[in-house]
């Protein structure tokens, strides 16, 4: 019985690729590593309630990002981002951009966020209960916030979601600030 031979693939004209780097070459960031051992849960210390001070969190009112089956297109068999996604991550990056320029201590704010470890509230304000998940959002509205904050998403180490009606002024309503987990 003969084996089927898949033919030579015939390399294709160059592409254009989109290289986003996060790191800030001045400064060597450090992550912790990790226990060798396990502990147990119960002997794992509780951490601290976290009291943010409002002069180092961002907190935006957005517009409701596209569902996740407008997200992504299928294009010659790859997944890519839609152009209602780019439009909805171009929309935020703008947005955030507005706030910080209003921002009086954006220079700190901007440190503090770029070297700490965050935490991510989202609250999500859709038109209907049954209509959209409250997961549905959460990793373009994430990943749209750290772009146009020009901070890697991996800093989020805590991540709150929220569900309520607003039938009248559908939103997300974002708060990103420093913890002290992990």
């Amino acid at each position: 019985m003969p084996t089927f031979q898949r033919p030579p693939r015939i390399p294709s004209s160059p592409r254009a690729v989109r290289v986003t780097s996060y790191r800030n070459p001045d400064k060597n960031i450090v992550v912790p590593r990790l226990a060798q051992r396990m502990v147990p849960i119960s002997r794992m210390p509780t951490p601290a309630p976290h009291r943010p001070t409002e002069n180092h969190a961002v907190a935006l009112t957005l517009p409701l990002p596209p569902s996740v089956n407008h997200q992504y297109a299928t294009v010659n068999g790859r997944r890519l981002m839609s152009s209602a996604g780019r439009a909805y991550k171009a929309q935020v990056g703008q947005l955030v951009w507005l706030k910080l320029a209003q921002s009086t201590h954006r220079a700190s704010l901007l440190a503090q966020l770029q070297s700490e470890w965050l935490a991510l509230s989202i609250r999500f304000y859709f038109t209907s209960a049954l209509r959209r998940d409250v997961d549905g959002g959460l990793k373009i509205a994430q990943d749209a916030l750290c772009e146009g904050l020009e901070i890697n998403d991996n800093r989020i180490v805590e991540t709150h979601l929220y569900k309520h009606i607003d039938r009248d002024n559908p939103r997300i309503e974002v708060q990103l600030t420093p913890t002290s987990s992990l």
